[in-house]
């Protein structure tokens, strides 16, 4: 072995907080072995803890992410939006800083759901609304549980995870860039190497790796479905393990550049394929009707914001499922994601106030979605409805893969569409696994902000393994083993999140203006007590000396 090679490996072990490293990677590792030694045992392992946690805690994620959207939303228009990260100017531009947001939290999977998910309600809407399915009146509902899904709720729980890590790292001395951090004021700042916040950074590992495969296992399930809608070409299990090595290996390229030559750079692409696409769809498609559609569904999530952030189906098995199955689904999957979508937009993040983190987070980011879901999603949703594209095979057999490929086929010059569109789901899952791969490096270093590359290789071949496994086992229902499996890895960090909003709650409350009550405030009892209780307490001390 060279000395350049010894010299890789030395700084790789020396980087590592071993505890967090072994564990995460142990455990992750101890999936993959024990897949291929018992491969049923994995798949009704995961069945069983999947049961037990939507039976269970499926209300919790719902309450804790209404609260986390009603605290952000108070963030923005509120005395604490002023607050900064740091001292230093913001490293990025607001553009620049928009589109890697974006892209590192959840852009792939709007991408990948823009078409399909609007199907699926119209097929069978919400048991909330008591609507007849695959009638006109679904059609607005359809869409407004779509943009409900995808707009304010999920990205809130990137984005406190980002403030609660960016606020406490950057205005605290000696407090690490890792998603203990978060937890700062409950932990307390000497225990930032304890094991309690060991154990957060342990899940916070095992939650991403969960999290990002399901993604990358949902985007290589959609490059395999184009190959073979438009060309024939049927890969099996083979082309499983092909598609996720090459996406492995050009997530591995992007992340060697860095941040600013890969990451920022591809999401700049990102963003402006993602808008040619979306404007030559309202253009070639329905526009008066998208415009009319739009605005119905927007007004509808905001009246029903409230209601359909709590549906639980109480008294109802099939409301219950129905929630289970896509509410539940969809915040777990967010939570999966919020510890690296969270520490990487702490990472981008210095020199920013609250207000702008808080309203990229949700604001800016719902302004990009809102206006795919509505074009993309009410396109196929008017199509299939009026008989120009046929996508009862995608809602009968749940094959959102498809779905795309079906809507731009109607579409003139449909190939170059389609290409366009599997270009644009590649390159935002690449920046997603990007940033993913160096979040959880930086969790595995104790916070180093630029962690080896060897280090970086390592995670994202984890990640890949672990993509092609979910898939392979689901087989032709593998998107039901990825939802299975992003639940389970997802629903714990729900509590982190709660916790990481207290935290922001109790430092502010502490160092900044009271918002609620005065400084001293008697929470119990009267003003009276209270000073004779505190009377009573001096005495005692003076009595001691």
């Amino acid at each position: 072995m060279s000395g350049s090679d010894q010299g890789v490996f030395e700084e790789f072990r020396e980087e590592i907080d071993p505890i967090v490293f072994a564990f995460g990677a142990l455990l992750t590792a101890g999936v993959i072995v024990a897949f291929f030694v018992n491969e049923t045992l994995v798949t009704e392992t995961i069945e069983t803890v999947y049961t037990w946690v939507v039976s269970y805690l499926n209300w919790a994620l719902l309450v804790i992410v209404f609260l986390i959207v009603l605290f952000l939303l108070f963030l923005i228009v509120g005395p604490w939006g002023g607050i900064k990260m740091g001292d230093s100017d913001p490293e990025y531009s607001f553009l620049s800083y928009f589109a890697m947001l974006y892209s590192a939290g959840f852009a792939a999977g709007v991408v990948f759901w823009g078409p399909t998910e609007a199907l699926f309600y119209y097929d069978n809407p919400s048991p909330q609304f008591g609507i007849e399915g695959g009638t006109a009146e679904a059609v607005p509902y359809a869409i407004q549980q779509t943009l409900f899904h995808w707009a304010l709720p999920q990205l809130a729980v990137f984005t406190i995870m980002g403030l609660a890590i960016s606020y406490f790292a950057y205005n605290y001395e000696d407090v690490p860039l890792r998603v203990s951090s978060a937890l700062t004021p409950i932990l307390g700042k000497d225990n930032l190497d304890g094991p309690a916040a060991k154990v957060v950074d342990i899940l916070a590992v095992f939650a991403t790796i969960g999290g990002v495969a399901t993604s990358l296992g949902f985007i290589g399930s959609q490059f395999i479905a184009g190959l073979n809608y438009q060309w024939g070409i049927d890969l099996g299990n083979i082309g499983i393990l092909i598609v996720v090595t090459t996406m492995t290996l050009l997530f591995t390229i992007s992340m060697v550049l860095g941040v600013d030559k890969g990451i920022r750079r591809l999401s700049n692409f990102n963003m402006i394929l993602f808008v040619v696409l979306m404007v030559a769809t309202f253009i070639l498609g329905p526009t008066l009707f998208l415009l009319l559609l739009g605005s119905q569904a927007m007004g509808g999530m905001i009246a029903d914001f409230t209601s359909m952030s709590l549906y639980t189906g109480a008294g109802s098995d099939a409301g219950t499922s129905w929630m289970n199955s896509w509410t539940v689904f969809y915040w777990a999957w967010a939570l999966s994601w919020s510890p690296f979508a969270g520490l990487f937009i702490a990472r981008i993040s210095k020199g920013r106030t609250v207000r702008e983190v808080a309203f990229t987070g949700i604001g800016a980011t719902s302004a990009a979605t809102i206006p795919w879901f509505t074009i993309v999603g009410g396109t196929a949703l008017q199509y299939h409805h009026t008989g120009v594209a046929d996508f009862s095979a995608v809602i009968n057999n749940f094959t959102p893969e498809i779905s795309g490929f079906i809507l731009f086929d109607a579409f003139p010059f449909g190939t170059v569409f389609m290409i366009a569109f599997m270009v644009l789901v590649t390159t935002f899952f690449i920046t997603s696994a990007d940033s993913s791969t160096l979040a959880v490096s930086m969790m595995t270093t104790g916070g180093k902000a630029r962690p080896s590359n060897i280090n970086r290789i390592f995670w994202g071949v984890v990640l890949g393994m672990t993509a092609a496994i979910l898939m392979i086992i689901g087989g032709e229902g593998g998107t039901s083993a990825l939802q299975d499996a992003v639940i389970i890895t997802g629903a714990p960090f729900a509590f982190v999140c709660f916790l990481a909003m207290l935290s922001l709650i109790r430092d502010f409350g502490k160092h900044y203006n009271q918002v609620l009550f005065q400084k001293e405030t008697v929470i119990y009892g009267s003003r009276k007590d209270a000073d004779d209780s505190s009377g009573s307490a001096r005495s005692a001390g003076s009595d001691d000396d």
